[in-house]
């Protein structure tokens, strides 16, 4: 989701207000993803190198999201879609993990839509974390060597439990991946706009919908 603070730049506003109108970009695309008949849709919020930005810009954008639980996890409920966080945000003020265990623990039985929000994530990290996680097994005796294998580090991250990305999104006219999902993106399609997040909306959501359903997904094979 870039280009908040261009957005914000451009109409002479401090920064701050362009993460505000991206997080209402965020609500806008919640209805959006229904009313298209999305499964799943991911949103980079937070990732682990944005702590190196300004103190007063991290503490601004922890305020949002807190904000954002407070006013629209009812709404989000309401509308039947499951919230799930990936990434490490359990390294985040105790009040604000609280704050997302619950509001993941009530809409963990909806399934019209689910809506997955990338806290202090970053691809190679949730790779490295996987790695060790079969280190462990395999040193406890749980996992023979031979038996490690795309499937066994696929069932180790966050996104276990997700289907596969389809097509990643991205916005304000940047071309690299940002160590976003880095292993799920292997055969993922990619679309590029010039469109800054905060003015990305349904019919945006749909002109890439509609760009990705021209594309042959041939997944290695003719």
């Amino acid at each position: 989701m870039d280009g908040n603070g261009r957005w914000a730049k451009k109409r002479f506003l401090p920064r701050v207000a362009g993460h505000r109108a991206g997080v209402e970009a965020v609500r806008k695309m919640a209805h959006a993803a229904l009313d298209l008949g999305l499964e799943c849709l991911t949103i980079y919020a937070f990732s682990s190198e944005n702590w190196k930005r300004p103190a007063e810009e991290v503490s601004a954008l922890m305020g949002l999201l807190r904000n954002f639980i407070e006013t629209d996890i009812d709404h989000i409920d309401q509308l039947g879609i499951r919230l799930r966080v990936i990434g490490n945000y359990q390294a985040m003020s105790g009040t604000l993990v609280e704050m997302i265990d619950d509001a993941v623990a009530r809409t963990a039985n909806n399934s019209k839509a689910t809506l997955v929000v990338a806290l202090n994530y970053g691809g190679r990290d949730e790779i490295v974390r996987a790695a060790r996680l079969l280190a462990e097994k395999v040193a406890r005796g749980e996992l023979s060597p031979a038996h490690v294998d795309e499937a066994a580090m696929a069932a180790e991250l966050y996104t276990a439990d997700l289907p596969p990305v389809d097509l990643i999104i991205r916005t304000s006219g940047e071309h690299r991946l940002s160590n976003f999902l880095l292993w799920q993106a292997a055969y993922a399609e990619f679309y590029f706009t010039d469109t800054l997040w905060p003015d990305f909306d349904g019919k945006e959501l749909a002109k890439a919908l509609a760009d990705f359903g021209q594309r042959e997904r041939r997944f290695g094979g003719l």
